[in-house]
């Protein structure tokens, strides 16, 4: 005891001695070679810091920074404020604008219900033949195709036919934009429509309910596929990787096709597609089932995707778990559910949702480690990743990219300033990260060129650059599901795309 009392006391002097003599060396004046190295390292780290940029990109950045410069003095300085509030600005951005017409590879992370405008919904969709809405009690709307009226719902009015109803209004354009306000969570006062991270998450899940008897329904799920691919193409976007889940299309009979029918539909719509814009990559599922369930229904779940990756093993890139994780079920809870793809032997990779929380030390915040346990090929928002740091090592050193949908993250109520994202940590440090929107109808924007902007202006700050935007893009074919050979096309794609931007504006 009194030995270890001794040596103790020994390390204690010991240290103060150091510190003491830190106090002398630090009260000169710091070395200013020395602090420029500081900078330098740190910046050398960071996302995008060792990209080297040809003097045409050199021009288009010293642009980028002197744009971005002005940016931060708008009042207000829209990443600081809720999308809602400023996407109005954001459209007038010069950055944004710039942002826009750059190619921006891949999105990695979108749902099926949420792929295309409401404005389209509304004015495409629900102007079709034999198309039937009812009004929830709880303030919502359903919509069914039927040739006939549809039986009665619980909790819903009685079904009317929207031409017949649209006949005795008498302004149609304000009943279309209040459906479009049930297809969107965007309004003017997002703080007193959504106090709570309760009350936006009901109100979501509500949406994906009124979507899914719209799109589910066949002519408008193809033309629906189609558009979502068009509206990603117009914002330069060349691949998509898509979460579906497991609603069934239907006829106007009310008979529904299995999900293999919707792979084949998913495939020959993108290669129809591709015919038509030769220079889009193409396509990829990840088949996906809501945490809420059962573990046995999970592991049909897990089952069916295993068969259907074996049928179409170039359209099912692997399985998720989706849904609000803070009232859902962990990735531990279904555990067994998800072991079957090894016990029986089969290559299924899974596209975890984890950390989409800020309940730090929760058994939902360790989604985060067991996703990595089940390794997991990116992490989808990975919002709590960095009060992980074994997991945000791991996750490094196996080059698991997090799914960033910064948006996403804002609205439902994860973070109110994006410039406290915790993205930000991971970018300076270097992470692998990818941007993606998550559900672009809800939050009432297209492809991800909002999203790269709160990336590009307040998660990264000023030390974020041209050479951050262009590894932020390149990640986004690095990380994808493409197997090597497409991925060495679709970045030859993407470099022409890139130097003929770079060429176009790298002047103005």
């Amino acid at each position: 005891m009194q030995s270890l009392f001794w040596h103790t006391s020994s390390r204690t002097a010991h240290l103060v001695l150091l510190i003491l003599v830190c106090i002398k060396e630090c009260m000169s004046m710091p070395d200013p070679h020395q602090r420029d190295l500081m900078l330098k390292q740190e910046l050398a780290q960071q996302i995008g810091g060792s990209v080297e940029l040809t003097q045409a990109e050199e021009q288009l950045d010293s642009l980028l920074h002197q744009l971005k410069m002005k940016e931060m003095t708008i009042s207000p300085f829209p990443p600081a404020k809720h999308f809602f509030k400023v996407r109005h600005i954001i459209q007038k951005s010069p950055v944004f604008k710039l942002l826009q017409k750059m190619p921006k590879g891949a999105a990695l992370h979108i749902h099926s219900p949420a792929l295309v405008s409401a404005d389209w919904l509304v004015l495409n969709a629900t102007y079709r033949p034999h198309c039937y809405i009812c009004f929830t009690w709880e303030g919502s709307v359903w919509f069914q195709f039927s040739a006939h009226t549809p039986l009665p719902r619980l909790g819903c009015s009685l079904w009317s036919r929207l031409d017949t109803l649209r006949a005795r209004l008498r302004d149609v354009t304000a009943f279309d934009n209040s459906l479009m306000q049930n297809l969107t969570l965007f309004t003017d006062d997002p703080e007193t429509a959504y106090p709570t991270q309760d009350a936006v998450w009901e109100r979501f899940e509500k949406i994906f309910v009124a979507l899914s008897g719209l799109i589910t329904y066949v002519p408008v799920f193809k033309d629906y596929i189609y558009q979502g691919l068009k509206e990603l193409y117009e914002d330069n976007i060349m691949y998509l990787e898509l979460r579906v889940g497991q609603s069934r299309a239907y006829e106007l009979d009310g008979t529904t096709h299995d999900k293999a029918w919707s792979l084949e539909v998913y495939r020959n719509l993108t290669e129809q597609f591709r015919a038509a814009h030769p220079d889009f990559i193409g396509s990829r599922i990840i088949y996906s089932i809501h945490r809420s369930l059962s573990v046995s229904k999970v592991k049909q779940a897990v089952q069916e995707a295993i068969d259907m990756q074996r049928q179409y093993p170039d359209v099912l890139a692997g399985f998720d778990l989706v849904g609000r994780e803070d009232t859902g079920r962990s990735i531990w809870y279904f555990r067994e559910a998800l072991s079957l793809p090894s016990e029986l032997k089969k290559d299924l990779p899974f596209y975890f949702h984890a950390g989409e929380t800020d309940l730090d030390g929760t058994e939902v915040d360790r989604n985060i480690i067991d996703a990595l346990l089940f390794n997991t090929s990116r992490i989808g928002h990975g919002f709590a990743l960095v009060h992980h740091p074994v997991a945000k090592k791991l996750s490094r050193t196996r080059g698991v990219a997090v799914e960033l949908c910064p948006i996403s993250n804002q609205v439902l109520k994860l973070v109110s300033d994006l410039r406290n994202h915790p993205a930000g940590v991971l970018m300076s440090d270097g992470h692998p990260v990818v941007v993606s929107s998550d559900d672009p109808t809800l939050f009432g924007t297209t492809g991800l060129s909002y999203d790269f902007y709160e990336v590009f202006v307040g998660i990264g700050g000023l030390s974020a650059n041209l050479g951050t935007l262009k590894e932020l893009a390149i990640n986004s074919i690095r990380y994808s599901s493409l197997l090597p050979e497409l991925k060495d096309k679709a970045m030859k794609v993407w470099q022409e795309k890139w130097d003929k931007f770079i060429a176009d504006n790298s002047k103005l």
